[in-house]
Protein backbone atom coordinates (compact mmCIF):
# COMPACT_ATOMS: atom_id res chain seq x y z
CA UNK A 1 0.00 0.00 0.00
CA UNK A 2 0.68 3.55 -0.55
CA UNK A 3 0.50 4.23 3.11
CA UNK A 4 1.75 3.57 6.24
CA UNK A 5 0.21 3.74 9.91
CA UNK A 6 1.75 3.08 12.91
CA UNK A 7 -0.37 1.97 15.81
CA UNK A 8 0.07 4.62 18.38
CA UNK A 9 -0.67 2.31 21.66
CA UNK A 10 -0.84 3.62 24.95
CA UNK A 11 0.65 6.98 23.35
CA UNK A 12 -0.68 10.12 25.50
CA UNK A 13 -2.36 11.67 22.20
CA UNK A 14 -4.76 9.04 22.67
CA UNK A 15 -7.08 10.26 25.18
CA UNK A 16 -9.86 8.30 27.07
CA UNK A 17 -12.86 10.24 26.08
CA UNK A 18 -14.03 11.15 22.52
CA UNK A 19 -17.49 12.88 21.40
CA UNK A 20 -17.57 9.93 19.08
CA UNK A 21 -15.76 6.60 18.34
CA UNK A 22 -16.03 5.03 15.04
CA UNK A 23 -14.96 1.45 14.61
CA UNK A 24 -13.77 0.80 11.66
CA UNK A 25 -11.56 2.24 8.98
CA UNK A 26 -13.20 1.37 5.62
CA UNK A 27 -14.82 3.49 3.39
CA UNK A 28 -17.86 4.05 6.07
CA UNK A 29 -16.10 4.22 8.91
CA UNK A 30 -13.49 7.22 7.05
CA UNK A 31 -16.30 8.90 5.61
CA UNK A 32 -18.26 9.24 8.56
CA UNK A 33 -15.06 10.10 10.64
CA UNK A 34 -14.46 13.22 8.03
CA UNK A 35 -18.11 14.09 8.19
CA UNK A 36 -17.87 14.05 12.43
CA UNK A 37 -14.55 16.06 12.23
CA UNK A 38 -15.99 18.69 10.23
CA UNK A 39 -19.12 19.30 12.29
CA UNK A 40 -16.45 19.85 15.16
CA UNK A 41 -17.33 16.56 17.31
CA UNK A 42 -14.23 15.14 19.04
CA UNK A 43 -13.87 12.33 16.94
CA UNK A 44 -10.83 8.83 16.80
CA UNK A 45 -11.35 5.70 14.72
CA UNK A 46 -9.92 2.50 16.42
CA UNK A 47 -9.32 -0.26 13.62
CA UNK A 48 -7.56 -3.77 13.46
CA UNK A 49 -6.50 -2.62 9.82
CA UNK A 50 -6.90 -0.08 7.50
CA UNK A 51 -9.37 -0.01 4.39
CA UNK A 52 -11.08 -2.44 4.88
CA UNK A 53 -11.72 -5.23 1.76
CA UNK A 54 -11.45 -2.08 -0.55
CA UNK A 55 -7.61 -2.49 0.22
CA UNK A 56 -7.33 -5.59 -0.92
CA UNK A 57 -9.23 -5.31 -4.24
CA UNK A 58 -6.67 -5.23 -7.15
CA UNK A 59 -8.98 -2.62 -9.12
CA UNK A 60 -12.13 -0.46 -8.54
CA UNK A 61 -13.32 0.77 -11.53
CA UNK A 62 -16.74 1.92 -9.92
CA UNK A 63 -15.81 4.39 -7.76
CA UNK A 64 -17.05 7.85 -9.61
CA UNK A 65 -14.46 10.31 -10.72
CA UNK A 66 -11.12 7.57 -10.21
CA UNK A 67 -11.38 4.88 -13.04
CA UNK A 68 -9.28 1.77 -12.98
CA UNK A 69 -8.12 2.71 -9.16
CA UNK A 70 -6.05 0.18 -7.56
CA UNK A 71 -7.72 -0.44 -3.97
CA UNK A 72 -4.69 0.15 -2.34
CA UNK A 73 -4.48 3.75 -4.21
CA UNK A 74 -8.00 4.35 -3.07
CA UNK A 75 -6.98 3.48 0.57
CA UNK A 76 -4.14 6.01 0.29
CA UNK A 77 -6.95 8.77 -0.86
CA UNK A 78 -9.03 8.19 1.81
CA UNK A 79 -6.84 8.11 4.54
CA UNK A 80 -4.72 11.47 3.15
CA UNK A 81 -8.11 13.20 3.18
CA UNK A 82 -9.29 12.33 6.62
CA UNK A 83 -5.29 13.01 8.30
CA UNK A 84 -6.08 16.83 7.18
CA UNK A 85 -8.85 16.80 10.29
CA UNK A 86 -6.18 14.80 12.43
CA UNK A 87 -7.97 12.66 13.38
CA UNK A 88 -6.46 9.44 15.12
CA UNK A 89 -6.35 6.17 14.00
CA UNK A 90 -5.57 3.91 16.63
CA UNK A 91 -4.79 0.37 15.33
CA UNK A 92 -6.61 -1.73 17.49
CA UNK A 93 -9.04 -4.17 17.87
CA UNK A 94 -12.92 -3.40 19.86
CA UNK A 95 -13.82 -6.18 21.88
CA UNK A 96 -16.78 -4.57 23.36
CA UNK A 97 -19.27 -1.73 24.36
CA UNK A 98 -21.12 -1.14 27.67
CA UNK A 99 -23.10 1.50 29.00
CA UNK A 100 -21.59 4.51 31.21
CA UNK A 101 -24.64 6.70 32.40
CA UNK A 102 -25.15 9.04 29.47
CA UNK A 103 -21.43 7.51 27.79
CA UNK A 104 -20.62 4.43 26.00
CA UNK A 105 -17.20 2.75 26.83
CA UNK A 106 -15.49 0.91 24.41
CA UNK A 107 -13.65 -2.04 24.90
CA UNK A 108 -10.30 -2.43 23.00
CA UNK A 109 -8.13 -5.42 23.48
CA UNK A 110 -4.27 -3.80 23.84
CA UNK A 111 -5.70 0.16 24.66
CA UNK A 112 -7.92 -0.31 27.85
CA UNK A 113 -10.90 1.93 28.02
CA UNK A 114 -12.03 4.97 25.66
CA UNK A 115 -15.70 6.96 26.32
CA UNK A 116 -17.97 8.68 24.21
CA UNK A 117 -21.14 9.88 23.73
CA UNK A 118 -21.93 7.84 20.77
CA UNK A 119 -19.88 5.25 18.57
CA UNK A 120 -20.41 4.70 14.85
CA UNK A 121 -19.73 1.07 14.06
CA UNK A 122 -18.52 0.08 10.52
CA UNK A 123 -16.61 -3.18 11.14
CA UNK A 124 -17.20 -4.86 7.97
CA UNK A 125 -17.77 -8.60 7.46
CA UNK A 126 -15.53 -11.36 7.06
CA UNK A 127 -14.71 -13.48 4.06
CA UNK A 128 -17.39 -16.49 3.94
CA UNK A 129 -16.15 -20.25 3.67
CA UNK A 130 -16.88 -23.06 1.77
CA UNK A 131 -17.05 -25.30 4.18
CA UNK A 132 -15.59 -28.12 2.52
CA UNK A 133 -12.66 -30.90 3.19
CA UNK A 134 -9.41 -29.53 2.64
CA UNK A 135 -10.13 -25.87 3.17
CA UNK A 136 -8.76 -25.03 6.51
CA UNK A 137 -5.99 -27.23 6.14
CA UNK A 138 -4.66 -25.61 3.33
CA UNK A 139 -4.91 -21.92 4.27
CA UNK A 140 -1.91 -20.13 3.01
CA UNK A 141 -0.80 -23.52 1.11
CA UNK A 142 -2.86 -22.71 -1.83
CA UNK A 143 -6.43 -21.72 -0.71
CA UNK A 144 -6.68 -17.84 -0.02
CA UNK A 145 -9.67 -14.96 0.01
CA UNK A 146 -7.60 -12.20 -1.46
CA UNK A 147 -5.91 -12.83 -4.83
CA UNK A 148 -4.85 -9.29 -4.69
CA UNK A 149 -2.13 -10.45 -1.75
CA UNK A 150 -1.78 -13.95 -2.82
CA UNK A 151 -2.15 -13.77 -6.67
CA UNK A 152 1.79 -12.70 -7.86
CA UNK A 153 2.31 -16.56 -5.68
CA UNK A 154 0.54 -18.23 -8.36
CA UNK A 155 2.26 -16.79 -11.80
CA UNK A 156 2.25 -19.06 -15.05
CA UNK A 157 -0.11 -21.70 -12.66
CA UNK A 158 -3.48 -22.47 -12.90
CA UNK A 159 -5.56 -21.15 -10.15
CA UNK A 160 -9.47 -22.20 -9.54
CA UNK A 161 -11.72 -19.03 -8.34
CA UNK A 162 -15.22 -20.28 -6.23
CA UNK A 163 -17.67 -17.69 -6.57
CA UNK A 164 -20.20 -15.90 -8.75
CA UNK A 165 -20.36 -11.91 -7.71
CA UNK A 166 -18.22 -8.96 -8.05
CA UNK A 167 -15.09 -9.69 -6.14
CA UNK A 168 -15.39 -13.65 -7.96
CA UNK A 169 -14.91 -11.59 -11.21
CA UNK A 170 -12.82 -8.91 -10.48
CA UNK A 171 -10.33 -11.40 -8.75
CA UNK A 172 -10.26 -13.97 -11.89
CA UNK A 173 -9.76 -10.87 -14.07
CA UNK A 174 -6.92 -10.28 -12.25
CA UNK A 175 -5.57 -14.05 -11.62
CA UNK A 176 -5.89 -14.41 -15.53
CA UNK A 177 -2.98 -11.85 -16.10
CA UNK A 178 -0.70 -13.96 -13.65
CA UNK A 179 -2.07 -17.59 -14.00
CA UNK A 180 -1.39 -19.43 -16.67
CA UNK A 181 -4.85 -20.66 -16.65
CA UNK A 182 -8.39 -19.62 -14.10
CA UNK A 183 -10.62 -21.97 -13.91
CA UNK A 184 -13.86 -19.69 -12.66
CA UNK A 185 -16.68 -21.61 -10.97
CA UNK A 186 -19.83 -20.71 -9.78
CA UNK A 187 -23.05 -22.92 -8.47
CA UNK A 188 -25.60 -20.81 -10.77
CA UNK A 189 -26.58 -21.09 -14.47
CA UNK A 190 -25.64 -17.40 -14.31
CA UNK A 191 -23.45 -14.77 -12.63
CA UNK A 192 -24.75 -12.09 -10.40
CA UNK A 193 -21.57 -9.72 -11.38
CA UNK A 194 -22.19 -6.43 -13.06
CA UNK A 195 -22.05 -7.23 -17.29
CA UNK A 196 -19.65 -5.43 -17.85
CA UNK A 197 -16.82 -8.07 -15.55
CA UNK A 198 -19.30 -11.18 -17.20
CA UNK A 199 -18.55 -10.05 -20.63
CA UNK A 200 -14.46 -9.37 -19.88
CA UNK A 201 -14.53 -12.59 -18.16
CA UNK A 202 -15.84 -14.74 -21.25
CA UNK A 203 -13.49 -12.67 -23.47
CA UNK A 204 -10.25 -13.51 -21.40
CA UNK A 205 -8.75 -16.42 -23.17
CA UNK A 206 -7.26 -18.39 -20.32
CA UNK A 207 -10.31 -17.95 -18.06
CA UNK A 208 -12.48 -20.76 -18.62
CA UNK A 209 -15.76 -20.57 -17.18
CA UNK A 210 -17.58 -23.53 -15.17
CA UNK A 211 -21.35 -23.09 -14.22
CA UNK A 212 -23.53 -24.94 -12.50
CA UNK A 213 -20.78 -26.26 -10.39
CA UNK A 214 -19.79 -27.03 -6.45
CA UNK A 215 -16.98 -27.66 -5.15
CA UNK A 216 -16.59 -31.19 -2.96
CA UNK A 217 -12.55 -31.02 -1.96
CA UNK A 218 -9.75 -29.11 -2.12
CA UNK A 219 -7.04 -31.95 -2.04
CA UNK A 220 -3.26 -31.90 -1.81
CA UNK A 221 -0.37 -33.38 0.38
CA UNK A 222 1.85 -30.58 1.31
CA UNK A 223 -0.11 -27.68 -0.61
CA UNK A 224 -3.12 -27.80 -2.65
CA UNK A 225 -2.73 -29.99 -6.12
CA UNK A 226 -6.42 -30.44 -7.12
CA UNK A 227 -10.12 -30.13 -6.41
CA UNK A 228 -13.07 -32.37 -7.19
CA UNK A 229 -15.76 -30.76 -8.59
CA UNK A 230 -19.96 -31.73 -9.08
CA UNK A 231 -22.19 -30.70 -11.70
CA UNK A 232 -25.54 -29.59 -9.59
CA UNK A 233 -27.32 -30.33 -13.04
CA UNK A 234 -26.25 -33.60 -13.78
CA UNK A 235 -24.14 -34.77 -10.89
CA UNK A 236 -20.98 -36.04 -12.61
CA UNK A 237 -18.18 -35.49 -10.42
CA UNK A 238 -14.00 -34.95 -11.47
CA UNK A 239 -10.81 -33.60 -10.33
CA UNK A 240 -9.36 -31.08 -11.82
CA UNK A 241 -5.78 -30.03 -11.08
CA UNK A 242 -5.07 -26.57 -9.98
CA UNK A 243 -1.97 -25.07 -7.84
CA UNK A 244 -4.45 -22.61 -6.34
CA UNK A 245 -7.79 -22.08 -4.93
CA UNK A 246 -9.57 -18.50 -4.24
CA UNK A 247 -12.96 -18.55 -2.26
CA UNK A 248 -15.48 -15.11 -3.06
CA UNK A 249 -18.62 -16.35 -2.08
CA UNK A 250 -19.62 -13.74 -0.02
CA UNK A 251 -19.35 -12.42 3.38
CA UNK A 252 -20.45 -12.93 6.85
CA UNK A 253 -21.69 -10.26 9.54
CA UNK A 254 -20.28 -10.05 12.83
CA UNK A 255 -23.54 -11.57 14.44
CA UNK A 256 -21.66 -12.65 17.92
CA UNK A 257 -20.28 -9.21 18.05
CA UNK A 258 -23.57 -7.44 17.70
CA UNK A 259 -25.30 -9.96 20.20
CA UNK A 260 -22.59 -9.53 22.33
CA UNK A 261 -22.99 -5.38 22.88
CA UNK A 262 -27.18 -5.60 22.75
CA UNK A 263 -27.53 -4.65 18.95
CA UNK A 264 -30.88 -6.06 17.02
CA UNK A 265 -29.87 -7.94 14.36
CA UNK A 266 -31.95 -9.34 11.12
CA UNK A 267 -32.32 -13.00 10.05
CA UNK A 268 -28.87 -12.92 8.81
CA UNK A 269 -26.59 -11.46 11.43
CA UNK A 270 -26.45 -7.86 10.04
CA UNK A 271 -27.17 -4.77 12.59
CA UNK A 272 -30.62 -3.84 12.24
CA UNK A 273 -30.41 0.16 11.38
CA UNK A 274 -33.10 2.88 10.65
CA UNK A 275 -32.45 5.25 7.50
CA UNK A 276 -30.47 7.11 9.78
CA UNK A 277 -28.49 4.02 10.50
CA UNK A 278 -29.20 4.25 13.91
CA UNK A 279 -29.67 0.73 16.32
CA UNK A 280 -32.34 -0.06 18.97
CA UNK A 281 -29.12 1.58 21.18
CA UNK A 282 -29.50 5.08 21.79
CA UNK A 283 -26.06 6.75 20.21
CA UNK A 284 -25.17 3.58 18.70
CA UNK A 285 -24.70 3.92 14.93
CA UNK A 286 -23.85 1.07 12.36
CA UNK A 287 -22.80 1.56 8.63
CA UNK A 288 -21.25 0.02 5.89
CA UNK A 289 -21.76 -3.80 4.75
CA UNK A 290 -22.86 -5.08 8.57
CA UNK A 291 -25.88 -2.53 8.67
CA UNK A 292 -29.22 -4.55 7.27
CA UNK A 293 -32.23 -4.69 8.47
CA UNK A 294 -35.59 -3.71 6.65
CA UNK A 295 -34.44 -0.47 6.21
CA UNK A 296 -31.72 -0.61 4.21
CA UNK A 297 -31.32 -1.77 0.47
CA UNK A 298 -28.60 -3.99 0.52
CA UNK A 299 -26.14 -2.75 -2.49
CA UNK A 300 -22.47 -3.59 -1.06
CA UNK A 301 -20.76 -0.97 -3.02
CA UNK A 302 -17.77 1.85 -1.97
CA UNK A 303 -20.20 4.45 -2.69
CA UNK A 304 -23.14 3.05 -0.40
CA UNK A 305 -20.70 2.38 2.35
CA UNK A 306 -19.34 5.94 2.26
CA UNK A 307 -22.81 7.20 1.58
CA UNK A 308 -24.23 5.64 4.90
CA UNK A 309 -20.94 6.95 6.73
CA UNK A 310 -21.86 10.11 6.05
CA UNK A 311 -25.22 9.70 6.76
CA UNK A 312 -24.70 8.26 10.32
CA UNK A 313 -22.39 11.12 11.09
CA UNK A 314 -25.83 13.55 10.21
CA UNK A 315 -27.31 11.44 12.24
CA UNK A 316 -25.04 11.34 15.43
CA UNK A 317 -24.24 15.13 14.61
CA UNK A 318 -28.25 15.59 15.26
CA UNK A 319 -28.58 12.94 18.01
CA UNK A 320 -25.71 14.70 20.46
CA UNK A 321 -27.32 17.89 19.66
CA UNK A 322 -30.85 17.05 20.85
CA UNK A 323 -29.10 15.30 23.73
CA UNK A 324 -26.85 17.84 24.70
CA UNK A 325 -30.06 20.55 25.33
Amino acid sequence: MGFKLTPMLGKPSIEKFYDVVVVGAGPAGLSGALYLARYGLKTIIVSKTIGGKVALAPLVDDYLGLPETPGAKLVDLFVKHVAKFNIPILVDEVTGLSRNGDKWVVETKSSGLIECYATLLAVGSTNRKLGVPGEEEFVGRGVSYCATCDGPLFKNKVVAVVGGGNSALVSALYLSTLASKVYLIHRRNEFRAFPFYVDKAYRTGNIEVILNTVVLEIMGRDRVEAIRIKNIVDGLEKEIGVNGVFIEIGSVPPREFFEKIGVEVDENGYAKVNVDMSTNLPGVYVAGDAAGGPCKYRFEQISTAVAEGAIAADSIYKYLHSVRR
